[in-house]
C-alpha cells in the first residue's frame, strides 16, 4: 500500500503543487524571499527567487505605493 501510495504521489506531482501552494502562501503573507528558502529546504535562495519569481511581481507596486505613501507630507 506504502509504495503504490509513494509511486501516486510521484506521479501525480502532488509533491510540487504542495510546494508550490506552500511558497505561494508565504509569499502573500509578506514573508521575506529569506525565509521562504529556508522552509522550502533550499541550501541557495537563488533558487527560491528563479523558482518563484512569478509570484512577486506585485510585490513590486506595493513597494512603489509603501515609498510613494512615505513621501507624502
Amino acid at each position: 500500500m506504502t509504495r503504490a501510495m509513494t509511486l501516486g504521489i510521484k506521479q501525480s506531482g502532488v509533491k510540487h503543487y504542495l510546494r508550490l501552494s506552500h511558497a505561494s502562501y508565504l509569499i502573500e503573507k509578506g514573508f521575506s524571499p529569506n525565509l521562504v528558502s529556508e522552509k522550502l529546504g533550499y541550501e541557495r535562495i537563488e533558487t527560491t527567487l528563479q523558482t518563484y519569481s512569478h509570484l512577486y511581481p506585485n510585490k513590486q507596486e506595493q513597494v512603489a505605493k509603501i515609498i510613494q505613501e512615505s513621501h507624502k507630507v
